[in-house]
């Protein structure tokens, strides 16, 4: 049997900012962190790697953090590495436990035991959902029809990839309703806005906009900032400021306040 993973010292696995915030919106955040838990030293990375792209969505947080409050909306970040447990990848993903992350080998997730898979998802990746499910649960039984934002950052270019010219992504799987309205008014701004870029939706690659969102019929969000956009406490403001006013006009649109499920 292995022994528990989150020792007395570490963190929770999951923040929540502004539980009772009066938005509709849940902000939240799947990388929000670069943190391992002590029992696992540092898995084997750097510490400039493990704080670079590969072990977590630089800025993301930071803007989430932003929006929860622009909006007074609340907010689950979740806090621990994408290199300990991927929570934004389910089960069957390849690279929920990474071996490698863009060319970066991570010795300490190769050869683990299932009891050592187990304690990752139980003790990291199973609260940080269930928070987020609470959270809409919570909204739901206010009356409210919560819409899920989902915040993330990538790289502008992957050591054998090609460079990555938008400024910000908006992703989505089958509803693209609030994706549509928002790549419109980011394209208005003056932005170079990708569509499903830099990233497309896979059944091996997302976890919390199915399966929170999509689900249960409700409207979301996925927002993908270069985060080379968001490396200063100014640009992230200048980009907090920028959504929040985006999403204020997104969550009255008629589309945002119905249940709207979509064929498999």
């Amino acid at each position: 049997m292995a022994l528990p993973l989150l020792g007395p010292d570490d963190p929770p696995p999951f923040e929540t900012l502004n539980a009772g915030g009066a938005s509709r919106a849940l902000v939240v955040c799947d990388h929000a962190s670069c943190r391992i838990p002590a029992a696992l030293g540092t898995l084997g990375v750097s510490e400039i790697e493990r704080t670079e792209h590969i072990g977590w969505d630089l800025g993301a947080g930071a803007v989430a953090r932003r929006l929860s409050s622009l909006l007074d909306a609340p907010a689950v970040l979740a806090g621990y590495s994408r290199l300990v447990i991927d929570c934004n990848r389910p089960e069957a993903a390849p690279d929920r436990i990474p071996a490698a992350s863009d060319t970066v080998p991570v010795p300490g997730n190769v050869g683990l035991e299932q009891a050592d898979v187990d304690a990752r998802i139980a003790e990291i990746f199973t609260p940080y959902h269930d928070a987020i499910a609470a959270a809409l649960e919570r909204m739901t039984a206010s009356g409210s029809l919560p819409v899920l934002v989902a915040v993330h950052s990538f790289t502008p270019q992957l050591v054998d990839g090609d460079p990555r010219p938008w400024e910000i992504g908006i992703c989505w799987d089958k509803d693209r309703r609030m994706a549509d309205p928002l790549i419109e008014r980011l394209r208005a701004d003056g932005l170079l806005v990708g569509a499903n870029e830099p990233y497309d939706f896979g059944v091996l690659t997302d976890y919390t906009v199915p399966v929170h969102a999509e689900s249960r019929g409700l409207p979301s969000l996925l927002i993908e900032i270069r985060n080379n956009e968001i490396r200063s406490a100014k640009a992230v403001e200048t980009w907090a400021v920028r959504l929040a006013g985006h999403i204020r006009a997104l969550l009255d649109l008629p589309e945002s306040q119905r249940l709207e499920r979509f064929a498999e």
